[in-house]
């Protein structure tokens, strides 16, 4: 038998140990961090986690297919807003949305089935847009998916009797906690790379590189690319919820431009088209602002030197750090 062969075997043998062995560090590293760590951290941990859910599903469809889309955010919106109104108790709905429909005011279901609707519903909402708009190329479809992302935003701020506008849904019960965004992350990491070493894994890899090449040997590019679209729609949703769960509070604002603007840049520095740099991207972007640049603001001392305070010198350091990502290392830091 080939060496090579024989050492590939090996590999996919040891991977359900490796597996195993990685699930039981994180449990012990996520239950070490729950008795440890105070609030704050633990939201900045919980934050970390849902980056990289939302990073890597993003990753499927930015990295691996080559569908540059800026709507995850408008996924992330619909879930929000669809755990938020289904987990919300039917006595809180009759006095905080009053007009709110019926088929809706008199519904309440636990959280875990509640994700699940959210993700199926930005399913579905992937496949009626995805099938115009996954026909465009290049910047063409990066517009298009964008203008969802308004459609979702203008739709949430004018349909006040179920979403209050601007002013959002508060008050949701805080229903994210490590355990929750972290098996959720797990399961994201574990489809995803299911999906990329399938055959439609590599279909959505060959459309990323050629996708002329790919339709000539069969491969059928609408389909393929609305796997990769509603695959990613769904852990988006999933995503938003958790997200908005941990704030106790969904609005319009949480879901904008800022919000997809972060998810690229995190895409962009970790590496596209690499799970693991998906990951670090999520990790390190989320990390640094929150541990040393937004402290960098405040004024802090550094190595005996007093600094004082600079308002706005995180967004002009990650700025930068961007810049030299993108001309030292395009396909980002571990990126293929």
């Amino acid at each position: 038998m080939d060496a090579g062969l024989v050492e590939a075997t090996n590999r996919q043998k040891q991977l359900p140990f490796k597996a195993a062995a990685g699930l039981i560090l994180l449990f012990a590293v996520l239950m070490v961090m729950n008795f440890v760590l105070n609030g704050y951290y633990l939201r900045i941990v919980n934050l970390v986690g849902i980056n990289i859910i939302l990073v890597v599903s993003l990753n499927l469809t930015n990295g691996f297919t080559g569908i540059f889309s800026l709507g995850h955010a408008a996924f992330m919106a619909i879930g929000g807003y669809t755990v938020a109104l289904l987990t919300m108790p039917v006595e809180r709905k009759a006095v905080y949305l009053p007009d709110l429909p019926s088929f809706l005011a008199h519904v309440y279901l636990p959280f875990l089935p509640s994700l699940i609707i959210a993700g199926l519903l930005a399913v579905i909402c992937a496949y009626l847009i995805g099938y115009p708009v996954l026909k465009l190329r290049g910047h063409y479809l990066a517009v298009a998916t964008l203008g969802f992302m308004v459609i979702i935003n203008v739709l949430i701020m004018n349909f006040r009797d179920i979403t209050r506008g601007n002013s959002g849904l508060t008050g949701l019960q805080p229903y994210t906690n490590i355990w929750w965004t972290y098996a959720v992350a797990v399961i994201t990491l574990y489809v995803i790379w299911r999906v990329l070493n399938s055959t439609y894994g590599r279909a959505m890899t060959a459309i990323r590189e050629d996708d002329l090449a790919a339709e000539a040997v069969g491969v059928n590019l609408v389909s393929i690319k609305l796997m990769s679209f509603a695959i990613g729609a769904f852990f988006a949703a999933i995503g938003g919820a958790l997200y908005g769960h941990l704030l106790t509070m969904v609005s319009p604002n949480d879901f904008s431009y800022s919000m997809m603007f972060g998810l690229v840049v995190m895409l962009v520095v970790g590496g596209i088209g690499s799970i693991p740099g998906a990951v670090f991207g999520a990790v390190i972007v989320t990390l640094l602002p929150e541990l040393f640049l937004n402290k960098l603001e405040r004024g802090i001392d550094l190595l005996g030197i007093h600094l004082p305070q600079m308002f706005g010198v995180s967004q002009v350091l990650m700025s930068v750090a961007i810049i030299l990502i993108v001309i030292f290392k395009p396909k980002g830091l571990l990126g293929k």
